[in-house]
């Protein structure tokens, strides 16, 4: 690492700055502009970068190129001159919330399970661990807890740079090989990493560590992680939610999916008492029918495809249909779900052109073809004669 002088370093808590401007050079992003000293953090090891004022123009990005760090903004600025530095305040004391909650996180997997932290993304919703080896979600929710017992306690957070002599009896974690000075974060009880980014002075400053996902991947697992600010507006969301749901179901505020449960339940025997008297009720439609036609037409509302289906197959074994073309109501007004069946006459042409015609997507078997239309019902009967009678 190199040497770690920075503003941002020294005082991470700096939120106005005076520095010289070295050098503003036009780029691809705007203004390249190079300061003799800066507390605006370059965007590195996992955490963005920090926004905010140099006078009149706007930081957007931060980055450092061969050891010179770069403040793209969009507005040049005179070489020579002094200029005022503002830090965007809320975004860097998200960050620094965020990267010294996902310090505690992984320090603690580490310290209980031996695994390494082998991805880490600080995005602008929620944070990105990967860790080398596998968890369940009832042990992530112990370590959880235990990660918020270290921000009760509002531990002092140290940074350190030990020299060679020091760094050799050291245990500390680090993603990559280091030279140089080392930057060592420590948090009491819970990490010591090698590490360059921005953090809160004391672990009560995190104000809360959330887990909301765990997924496997590639032999280990995958965390998502919300720390302090993000972690409280995610909770007043979904109390929020929570709240509306329990209104509209009359149920008590953590009783909310047992509710839910059983209006699932409810609404599964209802769904089954329909789909019993739809079929009754095609097949009285199927008995009313008369025997030996070449073509029936038949519209059903709000009926599934398999039904329709089933339908047509029993108008076409009782010998009342030769070619059944059947639809019903799709998801938008003017689209509808078709299917065409017959058990001796190849669809596939026929389907093609009705597809055409009727602004119709879909396919399948010579026997069976079905998709949607995007037509009127007129529209629709008209082309069913027209084009399945062709040929006859």
């Amino acid at each position: 690492m190199e040497q770690m002088n920075e503003l941002f370093y020294k005082d991470p808590y700096l939120r106005e700055f005076d520095a010289e401007v070295i050098s503003c050079t036009e780029g691809k992003k705007g203004f390249e502009v190079v300061l003799n000293d800066t507390a605006f953090y370059p965007e590195g090891g996992g955490q963005p970068a920090d926004h905010g004022m140099l006078d009149e123009a706007v930081v957007s990005d931060v980055r450092k190129r061969d050891d010179v760090i770069i403040h793209y903004t969009d507005k040049p600025l005179t070489p020579g001159t002094r200029v005022h530095g503002v830090i965007d305040w809320e975004r860097r004391f998200d960050h620094m919330q965020q990267h010294t909650g996902e310090h505690i996180m992984s320090g603690i997997i580490h310290r209980h399970y031996g695994y390494e932290n082998v991805g880490f993304h600080l995005g602008a919703d929620n944070i990105l661990i990967d860790f080398d080896g596998p968890l369940t979600w009832e042990e992530l929710m112990v370590l959880e807890e235990e990660a918020n017992r270290a921000i009760w306690k509002n531990m002092p957070i140290q940074v350190t740079y030990p020299d060679d002599e020091e760094l050799k009896h050291l245990e500390f974690r680090s993603k990559k090989e280091l030279s140089g000075l080392v930057r060592i974060v420590e948090v009491p009880e819970c990490d010591i990493c090698a590490c360059c980014g921005t953090h809160v002075s004391r672990t009560g400053e995190v104000g809360m560590i959330k887990c909301t996902a765990l997924e496997n991947r590639k032999g280990g697992v995958r965390i998502t992680l919300l720390c302090g600010g993000r972690a409280y507006r995610d909770y007043c969301r979904q109390s929020e939610q929570n709240a509306d749901i329990s209104h509209l179901l009359a149920a008590k505020i953590y009783e909310t999916a047992d509710a839910v449960k059983a209006l699932q339940k409810s609404d599964g025997e209802k769904s089954r008492q329909i789909n019993t008297l739809t079929q009754r009720y095609l097949a009285l439609k199927a008995e009313a029918l008369p025997q030996g036609e070449y073509l029936v037409i038949d519209y059903a509302e709000d009926v599934r495809p398999v039904d329709l289906r089933e339908y047509g197959n029993r108008l076409m074994e009782e010998g009342k249909a030769v070619v059944c073309a059947m639809y019903t109501n799709g998801s938008e007004e003017n689209v509808y779900n078709y299917i065409l069946l017959s058990q001796t006459v190849s669809l596939r042409d026929a389907g093609k052109v009705l597809n055409e015609r009727l602004n119709g997507r879909g396919g399948g078997r010579p026997e069976m073809i079905q998709g949607t239309y995007r037509a009127t019902r007129e529209e629709i009967e008209a082309a069913f004669r027209e084009v399945l009678v062709q040929g006859r």
